[in-house]
């Protein structure tokens, strides 16, 4: 019998806080756990406790920025998934974001469909895996 499976929690990190409500709706929809955060530094500040998910990752922030948060990512946690959402995109972010392992960048405003296929594409390999 195979055993039922749980989605991973997503971690979103954006300093608007309309699009931290919007997208927290979808993925509570969507039946995935999430925890949003105002800035960067909110985030590392609960990185300890963070366990296995997707980060939702805001480029552009007052403060440590997506990029930032990216390259310290990955030393401290460099298996947790990093997909950007950004609204202020400037040439060469996207391939810079994924040169550096982002699994995914986004350009507000998205459809949330896009989203959550995106999600599932990067957690499906672990939900399988335990199946």
């Amino acid at each position: 019998m195979k055993r039922a499976t749980v989605k991973p929690k997503i971690y979103l990190v954006d300093d608007d806080k309309a699009v931290r409500k919007a997208l927290s709706r979808l993925l509570k929809a969507a039946g995935y756990a999430g925890e949003a955060f105002a800035s960067a530094e909110d985030f590392l500040a609960v990185l300890p406790e963070v366990s296995d998910g997707v980060l939702l990752l805001d480029l552009r922030m007052p403060g440590i920025d997506g990029f930032t948060l990216q390259k310290k990512l990955q030393t401290l946690r460099p298996q947790l998934p990093v997909i950007f959402i950004t609204g202020h995109s400037q040439p060469g972010d996207r391939e810079r974001a994924l040169a550096a392992g982002a699994k995914g960048f986004l350009t507000k405003p998205f459809d949330g469909e896009i989203l959550l296929k995106l999600l599932e594409a990067i957690t499906g390999k672990n939900k399988r895996e335990e199946g």
